[in-house]
């Protein structure tokens, strides 16, 4: 502890990840006579709703981004810290470092979040990536642009096609959302700036092992969900259970679908530090927590969002692992840590449910608030004004708000660069649907007719013409 304003000891908060339920916590015990440790193994806070648009050059990566520090500075009473935590000695009250050190602790929030989980089958990580940082936003935008570049330059109609096929396993919302901006950002892009495949080739085939797809929303809805999908063009195929990915494609009902580009949204499960913690844990790994959001026999310790399996009163299943859920507990924790430190009584969390959105696409989504129902173009202007509602920092509202206006208007995504990995494989990550610009000394590019006009060996970096910038190697 440290000493308080009146010679009185100050307790020690420390909270474990800057998500929606780790930061909100942050913010409310701001100003309040605790001292706060923030530790986040990233130096930002990121707003995951829209990182598909990141995947999809929708948005850049500082769009949805925001420094930890920058959302705290103004709180003297809170410290933020960049290091990833180890373990919890939730009997000694410190949390460990990977680096050896260790914090002690009054009161600890944990809040580190969800991984992609692949359902026993990890080896499919390597050709399925997930969705959930900007790492996995940058690797799926470069898969995915990169297979279209490599169908721009195949002459075999069926090597040409796998290339064209993306397939989403996972008909939540973020598959949902995946798969409508895949085939917004291909038809968008196919006819102006590319000229040997057309929009007709693009294949997108959404994959989920439920009866339908938002299976969180009503019947209706997710009815208007899939019908939308559809009219973008989106094979739909809900019912079915993926027996295997690799390189060749997907398995389903024995059946193979070629495709170079598999992208993963079909499950999550809990951080490993759920299972650290060494406390009961419900069938998919969350901890089983007290109405108040704490850990059974550890009333000092919270934990809350993803991690966090709490059962409402009256209710047959759990909170679901969304970030309205994990804002509001949250804050709930943070009001309850402060009642203790108070001598007064904790509240019981009670979750407020303001309803599901999904989007699909450009100007299409479903909306469901509590008793109203939206679908279409309505639907979608209600997700965006919640959406840039929840967007931290100014900067970052306008600048998505002109961007959604922009590609509104023009069609145009903006944020097309390739990066995440260097052009040191072209062969292989062509045979992969990938693609290399640029050639070693007299390589004639297939079907182009010309040679390089700078063939010295070296992969040079293009801009969106076509045109050589320079000789550096290409950075993807």
């Amino acid at each position: 502890m440290s000493q308080d304003g009146t010679g009185g000891k100050r307790p020690r908060v420390v909270i474990v990840g800057a998500g929606f339920g780790g930061l909100e916590a942050a913010k409310d015990l701001g100003g309040k006579p605790v001292d706060v440790t923030v530790i986040d193994r990233l130096n930002y806070h990121l707003f995951q709703p829209l990182l598909y648009q990141v995947a999809l050059a929708a948005l850049a990566s500082t769009d949805v981004a925001y420094p930890i520090r920058s959302i705290l500075h103004h709180h003297a009473n809170v410290e933020v810290l960049l290091g990833e935590v180890a373990g919890i000695d939730l009997g000694g009250r410190r949390v460990c470092l990977s680096d050896g050190t260790a914090l002690s602790y009054e009161y600890l929030v944990v809040a580190a979040g969800a991984e992609t989980s692949y359902f026993g089958h990890d080896d499919w990580a390597a050709v399925a990536p997930g969705l959930k940082d900007l790492d996995d936003a940058l690797e799926i935008r470069r898969r995915v642009l990169l297979a279209l570049e490599a169908a721009e330059r195949e002459a075999d109609p069926d090597q040409r096609q796998r290339l064209m096929t993306f397939v989403v396993v996972g008909g939540g919302p973020t598959g949902v959302e995946l798969a409508g901006a895949i085939a917004d950002l291909s038809r968008d892009i196919l006819h102006a700036d590319f000229h040997r495949v057309r929009r007709q080739d693009l294949k997108v085939v959404l994959i989920e092992a439920a009866p339908r797809i938002l299976t969180a929303f009503d019947p209706p809805l997710s009815n208007k969900a899939r019908a939308q999908l559809q009219e973008l063009g989106v094979d739909v195929r809900s019912g079915v259970r993926v027996e295997n990915v690799d390189a060749a494609g997907v398995r389903v009902g024995g059946q193979v679908i070629p495709a170079a580009t598999v992208l993963w949204s079909a499950g999550v499960r809990p951080n490993p530090l759920a299972k650290a913690l060494g406390v009961p844990l419900d069938r998919s790994g969350r901890v089983l927590v007290d109405a108040d959001c704490s850990v059974p026999g550890h009333p000092e310790a919270f934990v809350v969002g993803d991690m966090a399996a709490l059962t409402p009163e009256g209710a047959k299943a759990p909170l679901p692992g969304i970030s309205p859920v994990a804002i509001q507990e949250g804050r709930a924790t943070a009001r309850n840590i402060l009642a203790t430190v108070h001598g007064e009584p904790r509240a019981p969390f009670h979750y407020l449910d303001k309803g599901f959105m999904a989007t699909i696409g450009r100007a299409r989504a479903v909306a469901q608030i509590r008793k109203l129902r939206l679908s279409g173009l309505v639907a979608w202007l209600a997700w965006a004004l919640v959406h840039l509602w929840y967007l931290v920092g100014f900067r970052n509202r306008l600048v998505v708000f002109l961007n959604w206006i922009w590609a509104y208007l023009i069609s145009n995504h903006g944020a097309r660069i390739v990066i995440g990995r260097r052009a040191d494989s072209a062969a292989d990550s062509v045979n992969r649907g990938e693609a290399v610009v640029g050639g070693g000394a007299g390589c004639l590019l297939p079907e182009l007719g010309h040679r390089d006009a700078q063939d010295d060996g070296v992969a040079r970096r293009v801009n969106e013409s076509g045109r050589h910038v320079d000789g550096r190697p290409v950075e993807k």
